[in-house]
């Protein structure tokens, strides 16, 4: 299967990196993204909202997610754990049985110990499918929340850049994070532009201008 065969190939000794982490995540992503579209669109669209179910469980039932992110679990504890996971997403739906796609994912994790990689396997399968839909999400990292005229003038140089002009949709967030002291933050497509807040405007548009 493709979606085994890919994610198989990423099982790597722990203590990695946060980097080399998210490098396995995106792996698994892909592998999971490309095994939906494989079988159909509408499968595609049910694989996500899964996935959504899943990343939902995770984040508003704190037994699920201890689970998830328990490192010192047996496979066999793990595997429990797993079927518990599954009764409790295929609950939340019409009673529909889950995806071959989305249960192989899962399984994989699970035989993996790579649980903890959940969240990050889900944001990247999502990037995927708004880069199918010709969507572009651009994040917008800040100590506090900026200013309307300071997005719109972000989203104007966006605009011009080519990975934006490939988009049908040009999607804005402003996300805040007190630890982002005086720094700005943009991630857009696989991109990351880390600004000072004096300069963040005038260099973002070098970078774009020089990298996108």
């Amino acid at each position: 299967m493709l979606l085994a065969s890919t994610a198989r190939s990423v099982s790597v000794a722990a203590g990695l990196s946060r980097r080399a982490a998210s490098s396995i995540a995106t792996k698994y992503s892909k592998a999971v993204f490309g095994a939906a579209l494989a079988k159909s669109p509408a499968t595609l669209n049910k694989v996500a909202a899964e996935l959504a179910s899943v990343s939902n469980a995770i984040k508003t039932q704190p037994e699920v997610s201890s689970f998830i992110t328990n490192p010192t679990l047996s496979l066999q504890e793990r595997q429990k754990g797993l079927n518990t996971l599954l009764v409790k997403v295929e609950g939340s739906g019409k009673k529909e049985q889950l995806t071959d796609v989305t249960k192989n994912l899962l399984a994989l994790l699970s035989e993996n110990g790579r649980l903890a990689e959940t969240e990050g396997v889900i944001e990247g399968f999502n990037e995927l499918l708004a880069e199918h839909k010709g969507e572009l999400t651009v994040t917008v990292t800040s100590a506090a929340p900026l200013p309307k005229d300071t997005l719109t003038r972000l989203e104007s140089t966006l605009k011009q850049s080519q990975t934006a002009q490939k988009a049908k949709v040009l999607k804005i967030t402003n996300k805040v994070n007190p630890s982002v002291l005086g720094g700005l933050i943009v991630d857009f497509g696989d991109k990351t532009v880390d600004l000072s807040v004096s300069s963040r405007v005038t260099k973002l548009n070098n970078v774009l201008t020089q990298s996108v």
